[in-house]
């Protein structure tokens, strides 16, 4: 699976809006017209809305809802004088309430549409180098290193991951020694631990994707710790999906043991903490509809027993050896 979830593309809202029609000179009217007014504001002059502070918040409102219907907007954003600079103070003006954990569904709704807008950077040919080596995704760690289970905290973190998401959906080594080097595993892994099962399946895509780059690939095995940290988090994750099935959820974490099992002794150490329900049938009715996961799946269990066969480089001593006890 080489595509986010779809649902990433929709910035989440709090609340239900009201359908009831408002009556004719209410003050609901009004607000009604004044809306209806900003769908014909101009892409140039919501950007420009962003380095005022008494109208930044509908601009982030208005341009995070048409953000797919604005042509050339990443470009837009990131050469407009000051407008990635009041994105960046939108983020940082919540860091106070991230610990102890008081973020408001109404401040956390207007952060995610900045981080939105910073999605549509990351995503774009023309502004993805420039996201990058501004180092900007680092602005975004703290709220994947929260704990808070509740709604805004949720939708912090799933729209943060969104953001990294974009990324590396592009396959690029560049975007990877970035996250390499600024320790995105552990938190990627945090949220596959405590996160809604949404924000648990972009969590574990974007460990796909880095171990399906050969140098995250040999970042994760070079050490018994990084693969057994990796390896128990999947583990823990299967084990729940038994309880509580998701499709997409279990698509990725088999990816994810399957290009384990491509490291030779990534693949030998797999025999001793592959979950054993990986292997006894108990996905199969899942599974009947997805043929591509069903091959995966049978295709690691394969590469498992091979490395089996190779017995004797068990005991070669390596990075994983004590992992397995030796």
């Amino acid at each position: 699976m080489s595509n986010l979830p779809q649902s990433l593309s929709i910035n989440p809202q709090f609340g239900v809006p009201n359908t009831q029609s408002p009556a004719p000179g209410s003050s609901m009217a009004a607000a009604a017209l004044m809306a209806k007014d900003r769908k014909m504001v101009p892409a140039e002059q919501l950007v420009l809305d962003l380095t005022n502070s008494s109208l930044r918040e509908n601009a982030l409102l208005d341009l995070s809802k048409k953000r797919e219907i604005f042509q050339d907007l990443a470009p837009l954003l990131w050469n407009s004088f000051g407008t990635i600079a009041a994105l960046l103070q939108e983020i940082i003006s919540i860091y106070p309430y991230l610990s102890p954990p008081t973020l408001t569904p109404v401040a956390s709704n207007r952060v995610c549409n900045a981080l939105a807008l910073l999605q549509c950077v990351a995503s774009h040919p023309e502004t993805r180098n420039f996201f990058l080596q501004a180092h900007i995704p680092l602005f975004l760690y703290p709220f994947l290193n929260t704990t808070s289970k509740t709604r805004p905290f949720e939708y912090l973190r799933l729209t943060s991951l969104g953001v990294i998401g974009a990324l590396v959906k592009v396959d690029d080594t560049e975007v990877i020694n970035f996250l390499l080097s600024t320790e995105i595993i552990p938190l990627c892994l945090r949220t596959m631990e405590m996160g809604s099962e949404l924000s648990k399946t972009v969590a574990t895509f974007i460990v796909q994707k880095i171990l399906l780059d050969d140098v995250g690939l040999e970042y994760i095995c070079a050490t018994a710790e990084r693969f057994f940290a990796v390896g128990r988090v999947l583990g823990t994750m299967v084990v729940s999906l038994a309880e509580q099935p998701s499709i997409r959820l279990l698509k990725h974490i088999i990816r994810c043991y399957l290009r384990l099992s491509d490291n030779k002794r990534a693949c030998e150490a797999l025999k001793n903490c592959l979950p054993d329900i990986l292997t006894d049938g108990t996905f199969n009715s899942c599974l009947c509809d997805d043929p591509t996961t069903r091959r995966w799946l049978q295709q690691l269990i394969h590469n498992v027993n091979t490395a089996v066969s190779r017995s004797p480089l068990l005991h070669q001593q390596g990075p994983l050896d004590h992992m397995m006890g030796n």
